[in-house]
């Protein structure tokens, strides 16, 4: 399922590397030159994203195979704006807190656009751009954040496995078995890439080395 509905993601999912200003959390953060990241990269992360059809939500079929096959029973729709979000402010700053959760974050932009950062395996943030059309599940235990782009909104769906759980664990909240287990996952990725590109690099055959899974 994962790597389905894959055309023209690249139209509504973008990633680079952010900077380090203070500057309006709303604004894009490139680096100098700017850094763009290949979606691949997301996926190394554990992170999954599709492409929909926003405006036949409702009668898709191919958003009810992604709900039925990873289980999504709860579903509920979000606007994000001053105009429409109760307590603005309040959960604007909190979204943008850096945290995790012990479970996945599913979001669905149907309308709008905004920004999920999102930590790499070396701790720097990668900001992750989706408008309208594009689907991300961000695995549980990954540092993150969320904000709006400077257009101030998004309409969103969440999707939930059961009944959700929407606790976020500021950081650092390293002990949980969550973060453990994408930081260890994370570790044995990086690993084999490294292993599968030093047998390109030496001529060697593929699967020679084997990747010893880490302890959590």
């Amino acid at each position: 399922m994962e790597t389905e509905f894959q055309d023209g993601k690249q139209e509504v999912i973008e990633a680079w590397y952010m900077d380090d200003s203070q500057e309006d959390q709303r604004l894009p953060h490139h680096r100098e030159p700017k850094e763009f990241i290949p979606l691949d990269k997301l996926s190394e992360l554990g992170i999954i994203s599709w492409r929909l059809n926003p405006d036949n939500w409702e009668k898709d079929e191919n958003l009810k195979k992604i709900r039925e096959a990873r289980g999504y029973t709860y579903m509920d729709i979000c606007d994000v704006c001053p105009e429409k979000l109760p307590n603005y402010e309040t959960k604007i700053k909190n979204f943008f807190e850096e945290h995790l959760h012990t479970d996945e974050e599913i979001r669905y932009c149907l309308e709008g656009s905004g920004y999920f950062d999102v930590r790499d395996e070396n701790d720097q943030w990668i900001r992750v751009a989706v408008k309208k059309g594009g689907m991300i599940v961000l695995p549980a235990g990954m540092y993150h954040r969320f904000t709006l782009d400077t257009d101030n909104y998004i309409k969103a769906m969440r999707l939930f496995v059961g009944e959700p759980v929407w606790t976020p664990y500021n950081r650092p909240h390293d002990h949980l078995p969550a973060r453990n287990i994408w930081t260890s996952l994370s570790r044995q990725k990086v690993e084999i890439k490294l292993l599968r590109l030093t047998e390109t690099i030496l001529n060697l055959p593929v699967g020679l080395f084997q990747c010893v899974p880490c302890a959590i």
